[in-house]
């Protein structure tokens, strides 16, 4: 059987410009992708050097020196090239399209004969490649590769970079999977496995599509590869596979489809799961969907934070075990967030279901854009949910929490892909099959499209996440018959829907009001969403949050900064009765709702200063007003404090 699954829009066919999302694509265009372009070319004075553009002028001949960077440095450009072609769908640039071509024809003059394209190998030796794919990245790299050119051809409609990959994945068809001289490999850092699902739907060859599916049979299976592989080749293993994790690490201790919780390092993990969803989308296959479905439940249900972060430990970028969310020693990689809102997007589009779109909104809004300054120069790699300077610079535990963001990184995975994701925001925020419209996120701008043969437009109008009104004009060229499905969000408990200002009433399937009807031009669809302030809890069994609360509005977690209320903000105690004030303060962050709450502060009163420890004599309280800003927004004034959980009182 094969699934009805929901197609992403093209992003040639939306257009996003509202005062949110629409002044972040627009720093992405103007700003994030020139200055990473210059941090690829090691042109941004006081940054970690990238290596990226030398390796590959080395490897095509162009240059002499060795290679430079982590051994996965090409994918930093790869992913660049495919946040430009997605910016291009939305707003063609001929600076930035030269540009492109440019990287193209680099990359073209490095491809050897057969097709394979790999800088670090050119420069260190051919006759070592594909003998390390547990740890090297060669698969992975070529999987950034494909997306990136599959994304320029969807851009522009060239096919010099699409042929590129393709011979590539020729080569490695040639080398690697079930046949005589071949390896029996997999890649230890999967992206290839969903990278190859989009390429298919371009190409519908069949190789393609059958390749995809090896690699997310063959993973796991006895005799392990990557274990046959480091006996035959005598490799180091990385000392966190080899003392702790094993081959749980790579997704790889067993086979994927008997995989019962989220293991090893998040970033992987994520990718893979993303992997088989695509693989059971276009294949039909239940146990594989069966098996995804049981690994989100897994994630979302135990292992995830309020923000949307993944991967609780820096030993591994990993997961640990169900219901361990430390905030101060939490990794929470950007990318890792990025790969669970892959995941969730293909899960929504297979099964129609909400509860897939809320995770992807709350990563969106907190765990991804809390990654990059709202001046797009600077970046979190990691991203806690509290911070202090001084634990970071003399705690070797927290040494990788940082209280500013870096200005780009020697493994700068990170921002390239928080990049290419804000520049596809529109394959997220809607999607459609044959007769329905599927609306996620509530950004300002247009939709086009069409239903059995007839253009429509949908003209969205809102001050989301700030305001939970939206406004939907319909706009076509005949009377139209199609189903607009809009998510309630599940933070959402009171909600009104009109159409034409006729009050609607319907129930919800899977967390969608379905309107069904025949579309008027001019017609009007009204929702009102209640956002008020809300005060979450964890489920008791997450340790590091028992007798907390942590602060939301809408889709956004909040969090106190030392910059509004001063140090110290552990001796910060939030009432059940707090009485939140509200305010959008347009001179702040770039334009932010504020929230203010009357909450108590304990005193130091009655303490000596070399007095550690004293019988209990009672707390002293003070009042005090605090002030909670965005999560995502935190860190852009100065470096300080900053907590998400606030002990409850």
């Amino acid at each position: 059987m094969h699934f009805n699954k929901l197609q992403a829009l093209d992003l040639h066919c939306v257009n996003i410009n509202d005062n949110f999302w629409g002044s972040y694509l627009k720093n992405i265009r103007t700003h994030v992708l020139p200055y990473q372009w210059e941090a690829l070319n090691d042109r941004i004075e006081g940054a970690a050097p990238s290596g990226c553009i030398h390796n590959f002028l080395v490897a095509s001949g162009q240059k002499k020196g060795e290679f430079i960077g982590c051994v996965f440095q090409d994918s930093d450009l790869y992913k660049w090239i495919e946040a430009v072609a997605y910016s291009l769908m939305w707003h063609p640039d001929p600076e930035l399209e030269k540009t492109v071509e440019e990287a193209v024809d680099l990359i073209g003059k490095a491809a050897q004969p057969d097709g394979y394209v790999n800088t670090y190998y050119i420069i260190n030796g051919l006759e070592k490649r594909f003998t390390n794919l547990n740890d090297n990245h060669e698969l992975y790299c070529l999987g950034h590769m494909i997306e990136s050119a599959a994304a320029y051809y969807k851009a522009t409609g060239k096919r010099k970079y699409l042929e590129i990959a393709c011979n590539y994945i020729d080569c490695v068809d040639a080398n690697i999977g079930i046949g005589e001289g071949k390896c029996k490999g997999y890649p230890g850092h999967e992206v290839i496995e969903m990278a190859l699902i989009t390429l298919y739907g371009i190409t519908q060859e069949e190789k393609h599509l059958k390749l995809a599916k090896y690699f997310i049979d063959e993973r796991g299976q006895a005799p392990l590869y990557f274990a046959e592989e480091r006996r035959k080749d005598n490799h180091r293993q990385f000392f966190w596979q080899d003392s702790f994790f094993g081959d749980n690490y790579y997704q790889a201790g067993e086979p994927v489809r008997e995989q019962m919780v989220a293991v090893g390092h998040a970033v992987r993990a994520v990718y893979l799961y993303s992997g088989m969803a695509d693989v059971a989308a276009a294949t039909g296959d239940e146990g594989l969907l069966a098996a995804c479905e049981r690994l989100w439940d897994n994630i979302t249900g135990k292992q995830m934070y309020v923000t949307g972060a993944i991967g609780a430990s820096a030993y591994g970028e990993a997961f640990t075990f169900d219901y361990d969310l430390p905030n101060d020693t939490v990794y929470g990689e950007t990318c890792a967030a990025i790969g669970l809102v892959f995941f969730a997007r293909r899960m929504f589009e297979i099964t129609k279901d909400s509860k897939y779109a809320d995770v992807m909104e709350r990563a969106l809004y907190n765990g991804i854009i809390s990654a990059m300054s709202l001046d797009g120069t600077r970046f979190f790699y990691v991203n806690p949910l509290e911070a202090l300077p001084e634990a970071s610079l003399k705690d070797h535990r927290k040494s990788h929490v940082k209280t500013e963001r870096q200005k780009w990184f020697g493994c700068a995975c990170c921002p390239p892909n928080l990049a290419r994701t804000l520049a596809s925001l529109g394959n997220y925020a809607y999607a459609v099959n044959e007769d329905s419209l599927y609306v996620n996120l509530y950004v300002g701008g247009t939709v086009n499209t069409s239903f059995h043969g007839t253009a429509t437009e949908l003209v969205v109008e809102t001050d989301y996440p700030w305001d939970g009104k939206i406004r939907i004009t319909v706009k076509n060229e005949a009377d139209s018959a199609f189903t607009t499905a809009l998510r309630i969000p599940g933070w959402c408990t009171d909600y009104r829907l009109c159409v034409n200002v006729e009050v609607v009433k319907q129930s919800l399937e899977k967390g969608y009001v379905m309107l069904s009807r025949t579309w008027k031009s001019g017609d009007i669809v009204e929702l009102f969403l209640d956002m008020p302030v809300v005060m979450l809890e964890a489920n008791p069994a997450v340790r590091e949050d028992a007798g907390k609360v942590a602060v939301s509005r809408g889709p956004v977690v909040y969090c106190l900064e030392e910059a509004d209320n001063g140090g110290n903000l552990h001796r910060v105690y939030l009432p059940e009765n707090a009485g939140f004030d509200v305010k959008f303060d347009s001179e702040l962050l770039g334009g932010v709702v504020v929230v203010r709450a009357n909450a108590k502060y304990l005193e130091d009163s009655g303490w000596e200063e070399d007095v550690l420890y004293k019988a209990v004599s009672g707390k002293v309280f003070v009042d005090k007003e605090v002030t909670f800003i965005p999560y995502y927004s935190w860190t852009n004034r100065k470096a300080g404090e900053m907590v998400v959980w606030v002990r409850g009182i």
